[in-house]
């Protein structure tokens, strides 16, 4: 057995290492003090928190600068045995090994991190030996108001809230969201404390996962955490088969996921395919050709649509089962479709995967964005069929999604019925306020503005609990209206689409937007007939796949009705092939927002990240983006599946939640 100074020597030697590849990177090489981050640390509100275990990884420097030299940035010592420090230190080893150390050190909590005020050789002496926490009195600082809108500090008021349920220290994120997202998992909220069985059942889970993850390869991924990394876990498998955690299980699981957590470590980047690639670049064309799959009568490609609702009730299901009808009649005999609604539960969506997959299923197509984390689950159960979930902005590699640049026929939409209204005035119905429909209500506006500088585009909503978007209209009495996109499917009237409303009340249809999910779903089919399905992914590394298509390739356009004059006719389809051809976009050039200039005349356009994850409106819209609280429950339901986060109307703690805290 070793003594307490062999131990030290070792130590040392790691300290050394540390800190000469600290100095080899450009870093610093001792330990952060915390006075130096925060000059003003002494002015900041101090909340006492008591003593309690916390991990040995969050603490990560000292408070002030007196012995952070004696210490590498890992905390092991840098001076020699025969030092008093080094002394002091190797009398704390021995006492460690004979008595064990529990006098809880003084520590300051800043943004979830510790910084030590008392026992820095205590906490040296217990990170050698690799102790997972410590006793600690905690004294928690909170952040400068002045930095209330930065990232870090919204991620941590979230934080605070988790720990205010849980006392629990040891989970983190980089992620807005992900605290209230772990808490529905753990069938939980944020808003009041959780029972002791909870909490026991989520540290034992957690506790578990790091284990095997930083044993199998986490440790790479350093620009996310333990946290982040569970709760890509957690999107595939159930959180009760961690309860009674399995480690073999749990290795076995994590490495059919790899490349779910390699995308979510290279910040979730989605690489958007914006015109089909329906041919596969041949190699040895008489191997590949051996080595393709043939379809036909007797072996068709079997898809599957799975829809979150009724076809016959919905606007949204039933374009796609218009679209699914078109498919088999595109490729008669050579493809099979079927579909089924799975409303809610896990228990339908699998039943409905698992005897599409014993049937043979070469590919299923989910229509909602709150179906992918069903979809994620089915995906790694069935690797061998590809899966597709209709939505813009959820990074998976299992799952790839797929959309279309409906802001193009919106542009156009706005140009013709600013030649319709009467009073500079277009009313303007949006339904929720997810990721690519703000760019759908701009782009409308900017081509409106286009034709009538003068015009204003008064904005409502269809998910609002407080408001009914027909009497918005009927109220403001407008002449113009930007409806619904689609017809109902039942009991149809004609209040969809740019359309005036006379002076008696009668409507009549101008335009309206198309999906063309039938041309959409074939040249996705078209891609797997010719064994071009991996032809992107092979390309692409760690980011996942969004088809991102539009105008030019025919699976969005616009519908307009004969009583429109020839000079507007004329008009649109001269900016239709602007756009189809790429010469026209109605995000290039000068960009106002509601607050001002967003870019300058002479900037380039916005990019496709630009436009999905757009959050402001142009200065001729009229209204706002609703907060959450304020959609009606179906609608939150898909806000969060879609994952916006300008909708979060509830990010910080008040002040007073802060002092209790």
């Amino acid at each position: 057995m070793a003594t307490a100074q062999e131990d030290y020597i070792k130590a040392r030697k790691l300290g050394t290492k540390e800190y000469q590849k600290a100095v080899s990177e450009g870093h610093y090489p001792y330990l952060p003090a915390l006075d130096h981050m925060l000059e003003n640390r002494t002015t900041l509100n101090e909340v006492p928190i008591g003593v309690m275990e916390i991990p040995i990884q969050f603490i990560v420097g000292t408070v002030t600068a007196g012995r952070q030299e004696s210490f590498a940035r890992n905390f092991m010592p840098l001076l020699g045995p025969e030092t008093e420090f080094g002394t002091k230190w190797i009398s704390l080893m021995e006492y460690q090994t004979s008595h064990g150390i529990s006098d809880a050190i003084k520590v300051i909590e800043f943004m979830g991190k510790f910084y030590v005020m008392e026992g820095n050789k205590r906490v040296s002496v217990m990170r050698y030996l690799e102790q997972p926490t410590m006793r600690a009195n905690i004294t928690r600082i909170m952040p400068p108001q002045s930095a209330s809108e930065d990232k870090e500090v919204k991620i941590y008021y979230e934080f605070l809230k988790f720990f205010k349920c849980t006392n629990l220290y040891n989970i983190m994120f980089t992620e807005e969201g992900s605290y209230q997202k772990l808490a529905a998992i753990a069938g939980q909220t944020l808003d009041e404390p959780w029972d002791e069985e909870a909490i026991k059942d989520l540290r034992s889970a957690f506790i578990a996962f790091s284990k095997v993850y930083m044993a199998n390869g986490g440790k790479a991924y350093t620009t996310i955490t333990e946290g982040d990394a569970f709760l890509v876990y957690l999107d595939m498998y159930k959180y009760e088969s961690l309860k009674i955690p399995v480690q073999e299980e749990i290795k076995k699981n994590l490495s059919l996921i790899w490349k779910e957590i390699r995308i979510r470590a290279n910040g979730n980047q989605i690489v958007f395919s914006e015109e089909p690639q329906l041919q596969k670049k041949a190699s040895i064309p008489i191997i590949d050709s051996i080595m393709k799959k043939t379809y036909s009568e007797q072996d068709p490609l079997k898809v599957l649509f799975i829809y979150d609702g009724d076809a016959t009730k919905s606007r949204w299901i039933n374009g796609h089962e218009q679209g699914r009808i078109e498919l088999e009649q595109i490729f008669p005999g050579i493809v099979k479709t079927l579909s089924c609604d799975c409303k809610d539960t896990e228990e339908e969506f699998a039943t409905a995967v698992d005897a599409a997959a014993a049937d043979g299923a070469d590919l299923i197509i989910t229509t909602s964005p709150v179906q992918m984390e069903h979809a994620l689950k089915a995906a790694v159960k069935y690797p061998k069929i590809k899966f597709l979930n209709c939505s813009v902005h959820l990074s998976h590699e299992a799952v790839r999604t797929y959309y279309g640049r409906m802001y193009e026929a919106k542009f156009l939409l706005g140009m013709l019925a600013a030649t319709l209204t009467k009073d500079h005035r277009i009313g303007y119905v949006s339904t929720y306020p997810i990721y690519g429909n703000i760019a759908n209500i701009n782009a409308f506006a900017i081509g409106a503005s286009l034709v009538d500088p003068e015009v204003k585009i008064y904005l409502t909503w269809s998910c609002l609990k407080e408001e009914y978007w027909r009497e918005y209209i009927k109220e403001n009495n407008f002449n113009v209206v930007s409806g619904p996109d689609l017809i109902k499917p039942k009991n149809a009237d004609n209040a969809y689409g740019v359309y005036t409303i006379g002076d008696g009340g009668e409507i009549t249809n101008i335009a309206f937007p198309v999906w063309n999910w039938g041309k959409y779903y074939e040249l996705i089919v078209q891609t797997i007939l010719n064994d071009a399905w991996d032809v992107e992914s092979g390309n692409v590394k760690d980011s996942a796949i969004n088809y991102w298509w539009g105008m030019s390739s025919g699976v969005i356009d616009i519908y307009e009705c004969d009583t429109l004059p020839y000079s507007v006719m004329k008009l649109v389809s001269m900016m239709r092939k602007g756009i189809i051809n790429d010469s026209l976009n109605p995000f290039d050039g000068e960009l106002r927002s509601q607050t001002g200039v967003i870019k300058g005349a002479l900037s380039q356009r916005l990019t496709n990240e630009e436009i999905i994850n757009m959050n402001w409106l142009c200065d001729n819209v009229v209204g706002s983006i609703p907060t959450f609280d304020e959609l009606t429950e179906s609608a939150q339901k898909a806000v969060l599946a879609n994952g916006m986060p300008i909708i979060n109307s509830d990010k910080q703690l008040d002040k007073a939640e802060q002092t209790e805290t």
